[in-house]
């Protein structure tokens, strides 16, 4: 059975092989990753079954969001993983009191863009040459969430 629960630092070594694999390199270091663990309005989330099979970094500031990094094992990858991270991110955010959720995803990235459509995120902007490894614009995706009666912390 999968389950999304809060990353610990035990959890970073499997992270970081998972980003290594999914993106072929390491764009955040295991620094990275403890440093938002233990960051107020920060969390990363991680879904998993027997093993680690993907996580979700996000950042709160005041009633937004931002999805900062989001991936899942490539033999993983349209088995419902990602959507299960979207999903409860979003009720963990929307519990906060979160707003609004935004990302930043490649235009060539059409598996993630099936995945962020499909949980409600629409096209706001794009940002020019926001890639580098190759060169590409970005989307800025947001999503408009619900509020629940009594917000608390995520």
């Amino acid at each position: 059975m999968l389950a999304v629960r809060p990353a610990a630092p035990q959890d970073i070594p499997a992270i970081l092989t998972i980003q290594e694999r999914v993106f072929g390199e390491i764009p955040w270091q295991e620094d990275d990753f403890r440093r938002i663990l233990g960051a107020p309005g920060q969390m990363v989330l991680v879904a998993e079954s027997s093993e680690i099979l993907g996580f979700v970094a996000l950042r709160v500031i005041a009633d937004e969001a931002e999805i900062l990094n989001l991936a899942v094992k490539p033999n993983s990858q349209r088995r419902g993983v990602g959507r299960a991270m979207i999903r409860d991110a979003c009720h963990r955010l929307e519990r906060a009191g979160v707003r609004e959720i935004f990302l930043e995803v490649r235009p060539s990235n059409e598996p993630a863009l099936g995945l962020y459509y499909s949980h409600g995120f629409t096209l706001r902007s794009v940002r020019k040459d926001y890639y580098s490894k190759p060169r590409e614009d970005a989307y800025v995706l947001s999503r408009v969430l619900v509020h629940p009666q009594h917000p608390s912390k995520p």
